[in-house]
């Protein structure tokens, strides 16, 4: 809400002009410098999209629809006129789109004209950083990733407002809104750990590729690691801290999900999912220390999340909720402590997301989902070391052993304590 002295001073006549004034000014500004000079210039500059600008608001202002429906076509016209007169070697209808756009900022401007010259900073925004965002498109960004982007948004955009907020099985465990909540954060987090290792090349080494990719997944980041060590002995090290950092991303990726299910269980586990990350990441930085000339694991065309796997994913998540409250209901809270410590032998962050998705529902108490959280972590650095032992040389194993060994035990020790 905006307050009431600036309400009341938006509402005058003169106020809104200023703002339509503005808008076109911002607009008109990088045309005017885009435009060019000499008979091959661009007919359009400051003048003529301040100008515009004006138009609108004040068509808005005097004649209302009619009059705006008028202008509208004016400028619509005069844009198509100038594009069919002007420089034929530019094929763009940037300027003429922008014209159209500035005289319907003019327009929002006797409206809503705090609006209007938001999305008159936003236009400006694009028309200057054109060159960029033309780069990052052609250059930088690959279809994959063009793909996995639309597919975050169509999740988190489309599908998510559209679910029930409220559990559906017979059990009152399965939410589907928080369910797909968590396929959206595991949709975030495979991106964001693709554009850090993207962003970072080579000069970082494996130590911030381990870590995005333990996002994705930390036992096979461990096995990947495992194989370059074995392919080059000078890797071993830095081979083994990538392992090392994506457990970190484990203690990480694990409290997003705990979060985004159930806050309160969050409250209990915090101390110690911090501590073990904590522990893990200086274990991982000491471990790097060293020259190192290796590339990420992850080729540049990679896809930042498999859907695939992600759906897997929340499959597992449906499976371990409805499992837990069915095991709880016929056996009560400890055994469900137990299958969660047997569950994360395979994925400890379904089974993490599982059991807090039991406590947001209220069918599990916070303290036994405490326990069922930290020895499905337990089991699953279990797994990670049986892949560092078998697929590793013990050099890599005894590191990888190390740094799971200390994360896991400060998060016990924060408990107790």
């Amino acid at each position: 809400m905006m307050p009431d002295t600036l309400a009341t001073v938006l509402e005058r006549p003169e106020a809104r002009l200023a703002t339509a004034l503005l808008c076109g000014l911002l607009v008109g500004t990088e045309r005017e410098r885009h435009k060019g000079s000499g008979l091959g210039r661009q007919p359009a500059g400051l003048r003529t999209f301040t100008l515009t600008a004006l138009l609108g608001c004040a068509a808005t202002m005097v004649g209302g629809d009619s009059l705006v429906a008028v202008g509208g076509l004016f400028v619509a016209v005069a844009a198509l006129v100038g594009y069919a007169l002007g420089d034929r070697t530019d094929p763009g209808l940037t300027s003429e789109v922008a014209l159209l756009l500035t005289y319907t900022l003019g327009v929002l401007s006797g409206r809503d004209p705090i609006l209007a010259l938001t999305l008159s900073l936003v236009a400006t925004a694009i028309l200057v950083w054109r060159n960029p965002l033309h780069r990052l498109v052609r250059r930088v960004l690959t279809r994959r990733e063009l793909q996995s982007g639309l597919a975050l948004a169509m999740a988190a955009v489309v599908v998510l407002p559209r679910l029930p907020d409220r559990t559906i099985d017979p059990f009152q465990a399965l939410n589907p809104f928080t369910l797909w909540r968590l396929v959206v954060l595991a949709m975030t987090m495979g991106i964001a750990g693709h554009v850090a290792e993207r962003a970072a090349g080579p000069r970082l080494g494996l130590l911030l590729a381990g870590f995005a990719s333990g996002f994705v997944s930390s036992a096979a980041t461990v096995a990947a690691m495992a194989g370059r060590a074995l392919d080059s002995a000078a890797l071993v090290v830095s081979a083994a801290a990538g392992a090392t950092a994506s457990c970190v991303a484990t203690f990480v990726y694990m409290a997003l999900l705990i979060g985004t299910a159930s806050p309160v269980l969050l409250a209990t586990l915090s101390v110690p999912l911090a501590a073990g990350a904590v522990l893990t990441t200086i274990v991982a930085v000491a471990q790097s220390r060293g020259p190192t000339t290796a590339r990420a694991p992850r080729s540049r065309e990679a896809s930042a999340f498999r859907i695939g796997a992600v759906l897997l994913f929340a499959l597992l998540v449906a499976v371990v909720t409805i499992a837990s409250a069915v095991i709880e209901d016929w056996l009560g809270s400890a055994a469900v402590v137990v299958t969660a410590g047997v569950a994360g032998l395979a994925d400890a962050h379904a089974t993490a997301a599982g059991v807090a998705s039991l406590v947001a529902a209220k069918r599990l108490p916070p303290e036994a989902a405490r326990y069922a959280v930290l020895l499905a972590l337990t089991s699953n650095a279990g797994t990670k070391l049986v892949i560092a032992w078998l697929q590793g040389p013990r050099a890599f194993a005894g590191r990888v052993t190390i740094g799971v060994v200390v994360g896991i035990v400060a998060a016990w020790l924060a408990v107790a304590f």
